[in-house]
């Protein structure tokens, strides 16, 4: 039938490959099926999965494997406890993936014992920042004491857009109203007008408890959380912590006392801020970028870059020079298709 539809399609006129395209089959095909010799009956099923195989398991066999699972003592052990078991009583019925496959058959492969089924979480909230004072980025983090096993604990709030350190604190203990006076504060000194900014943070009790929140609701913020037990969801502030810990003047000593701990702080954080080229806003400092400057400083070395390339070309040939192209959006938690691309000229972690 296929063979006379598409000898009849070619006779008005249609071209071959498009015939076979609707039914479905190569021209190759076609070809095999028109030759004399070709039996033209349906054959599927008759290959190698058709088959039955000498080696396969008989239903008495796969019957025998679901009652040694379905024992007492076997009912609430996986096939890679159950297998060796059996060995040791001087029994073989199959292998592991045997014994997996046979229980799916049977409708059997589920957790045993009381561990319950992994959850899914939904991702976390996409936020896409245009400018600076849009998105903000919290957590908490350790610096240790002369105290062994006692931590101060340093708060940090960081702009997702321009990397720029926005307000900071050092204290004792974690606690919902430290969080809450220090986001105060750097809304004030930022001059964050209402449902303007989202700030997002994982799931810890200071960033979900009641005083914090209600901050947040009193400044017009809009919270955000990570997923549990994901670190990937707050990637700023984490990248901000290992870029504190691991900068050459990170003290060796512990920290005596709270007044040498924000001592250090402050001056990292006008370090970063003011000096720190940033790899991920194109080698300008945070400070740059939430001014608004970098645009005149990136333009400016692209220019050098352009008159260098036209001094001597033979060092870049067919080559571009480096992409010193303005950041003009930076995503926190992106779906899959905002991907950072030169076309956009887009970030996103």
């Amino acid at each position: 039938m296929a063979i006379q539809l598409i000898t009849e399609a070619l006779a008005c006129g249609a071209r071959r490959h498009k015939a076979c395209g609707v039914l479905g089959i190569s021209c190759r095909t076609l070809r095999r099926w028109s030759e004399p010799s070709h039996e033209l009956s349906d054959r599927r099923g008759q290959g190698a999965r058709g088959r039955i195989h000498p080696q396969a398991l008989t239903p008495e066999e796969k019957q025998a494997i679901v009652q040694a699972c379905n024992t007492p003592e076997h009912a609430s052990l996986p096939p890679s406890q159950i297998v060796p078991r059996l060995a040791d009583q001087g029994q073989y019925l199959a292998s592991e993936s045997s014994f997996y496959r046979v229980l799916k058959e049977h409708g059997q492969i589920n957790r045993r014992g009381k561990a319950q089924l992994p959850k899914k979480v939904a991702a976390p909230q996409a936020w896409v920042s245009y400018g600076a004072n849009q998105v903000w980025s919290w957590d908490i983090t350790y610096l240790p004491s002369t105290v062994r096993g006692q931590f101060m604990r340093l708060y940090m709030v960081l702009d997702v857009f321009s990397r720029m350190i926005v307000g900071w604190e050092v204290h004792w203990e974690e606690s919902a109203e430290n969080a809450s006076t220090l986001i105060g504060k750097a809304c004030l000194s930022q001059g964050v007008r209402p449902d303007q900014l989202a700030l997002h943070s994982d799931n810890g009790s200071p960033m979900k408890g009641a005083t914090m929140l209600a901050t947040l609701q009193k400044l017009g913020v809009v919270p955000s959380f990570s997923r549990p037990s994901v670190s990937d969801d707050n990637p700023y502030s984490e990248a901000l912590f290992r870029t504190l810990k691991y900068t050459p003047a990170y003290p060796r000593k512990r920290f005596e006392d709270l007044e040498q701990a924000r001592a250090w702080v402050q001056g990292f954080v006008t370090w970063y801020n003011t000096q720190h080229r940033h790899s991920g806003i194109g080698f300008v400092t945070p400070e740059q970028r939430h001014a608004g400057h970098d645009k005149g400083i990136l333009h400016k070395r692209k220019e050098v870059y352009e008159a260098a390339k036209c001094g001597k070309p033979g060092r870049w040939k067919s080559r571009q020079t480096r992409n010193w192209e303005h950041i003009k959006e930076v995503w926190l938690n992106p779906p899959r298709e905002h991907l950072r691309s030169p076309e956009n000229g887009a970030l996103a972690v």
